[in-house]
This record gives C-alpha cells, structure tokens and sequence, in this order.
C-alpha cells in the first residue's frame, strides 16, 4: 500500500516514535474507508488522522481542486495548520514538497488503498519517508 522507491528515501519505522500522533491523508471521499486521491494538492479531501484513537477531521479541499497554482501549497498549509507530522499520498510536486518540509511534515510518497489501509500500514512500519518530490508540479 505504500510506496518504497528506496533510491529516493530512507525506511523509518514509526513505531516507538511518539512524536507521530497525526497523520495526513489525501482522500477521494471524507471517510476511513474512501481510496487514497493521489494528488496532494489538488485531492478533494485530506483526512487529519488520530493514529492512537483513529479518530479523523476532513479538510474540503475543493477550493484546490482546480486551482491554476498553488494548490499544493495551499494544501500544506492546511495540513500544517491541523498539526499532522506525516502526509501519506500517491504524489507530491516540489513546491508543495518544499512546504510542508518546511513545516517539519515528513512525506510518505507512493500511497495506494483505502486511508484505512495506508493509516494500518503506516502504524505498524516501517515506512519509507520520502527525500523528494516524485512528480511534476501541476499535476
């Protein structure tokens, strides 16, 4: 369900690191059980998940959805302001890496799945954090 393009990233387990209590993740739909929207920037939804109790806040990201730029930016910012310590999605563009790097969020690039399933994934680790971006921007 997650990505491991090892060449760009190092594996880190999240177990033992109490710091992650937040997790961001980019949604089709505003529940656990919707599939993960691969772009960061321009998904509809991005849920902010509680990885001890599981439970979530959904940020409409429609106002994104066909912005001409910045949309990844935008999407950071909203991430940051919730408090996630880690983004899971399919793609994030370099400007919208360099944000919420910026804002001390680690990315976990390459995401597939329901939320549900990348959020059990990432819980029990290891994960690959990502170094880069791993697409184009405007995607």
């Amino acid at each position: 369900m997650l990505g491991n393009e090892a060449a760009a990233e190092k594996s880190v387990s999240p177990k033992g690191k109490g710091d992650v209590m937040k997790v961001a993740v980019t949604a089709k739909g505003i529940q656990l059980k919707d599939e993960i929207d691969p772009r960061f920037g321009r998904a509809p939804y991005i849920l902010i998940v509680d990885l001890e109790t599981m439970e979530y806040e959904v940020l409409d990201n429609s106002e994104n959805v066909n912005a001409f730029k910045g949309a990844g930016i935008q999407a950071a910012t909203m991430v940051a302001d919730k408090g996630a310590q880690v983004l899971l999605t399919g793609y994030c563009g370099p400007n919208a890496f360099k944000a919420v790097s910026a804002a001390g969020i680690k990315v976990v690039n390459d995401v597939t799945g329901t939320v549900e399933e990348a959020v059990d994934v990432f819980r029990k680790g290891p994960v690959q954090y990502s170094e880069s971006a791993n697409t184009e921007g405007h995607w």
